[in-house]
């Protein structure tokens, strides 16, 4: 069923297998995923995933699986784009994995780049954005940062998979955060069954 648009952010924070997996639940339920990746995001999709993106010749299927026309890659240097303005409408910005260098700067206010400026579009329209830090330990600095988002109207979901799941492999780890990362934004999802629930 689809539900719209929904914008993807990526940046070179590690985690990359986050991303993957985000987006393979996001492409079948969305008309259009926007997708803005840093030049840092696609050297460590090379290093943790061994899949080379080419910006110029943009394709899923090497990463994903398949091929996702409703996938769109962005210039993420360009502020001549949909998310860039609050007149275009989406149903939310996700993040993740996010740096603390790219929270830092959404939580001052800093739009140097179209990551940056569509995620303080979501929050002066108060459109949802979701933020998936990888990183630990949080310094001070990070701490009073997510603090500044959160009170913003961000979403605070750092990458800590969940254990209960009793996890097989990676994917499975890594699915556990994507399952929260799509509550997040109101969508259901088979992923990772509910803390004791009677489904299986």
């Amino acid at each position: 069923m689809s539900t719209g648009r929904i914008v993807v952010g990526v940046t070179g924070a590690s985690g990359a297998i986050y991303a993957q997996r985000l987006l393979m639940q996001l492409a079948p339920v969305y008309d259009q995923v926007l997708l803005i990746m840093s030049r840092q995001a696609l050297q460590v999709a090379e290093l943790e995933l061994g899949v080379s993106l080419d910006r110029e010749n943009f394709s899923t299927k090497t990463w994903l699986g398949e091929e996702h026309s409703n996938i769109k890659l962005l210039d993420s240097t360009s502020y001549f784009t949909p998310p860039a303005s609050g007149s275009y409408r989406h149903d939310g910005m996700i993040i993740c994995p996010c740096s603390m260098g790219t929270a830092g700067r959404i939580a001052s206010g800093v739009s140097n780049d179209l990551m940056t400026r569509a995620a303080d579009v979501c929050l002066k329209e108060k459109r949802p954005l979701v933020m998936v830090p990888r990183e630990m330990p949080w310094n001070l600095i990070h701490l009073r940062n997510v603090t500044q988002l959160a009170e913003a109207g961000a979403t605070i979901l750092p990458a800590s998979p969940a254990w209960y799941g009793k996890a097989q492999t990676l994917e499975d780890l890594a699915d556990s955060v994507v399952a929260r990362i799509l509550q997040a934004v109101g969508l259901e999802h088979k992923l990772f069954s509910e803390w004791m629930s009677d489904d299986k």
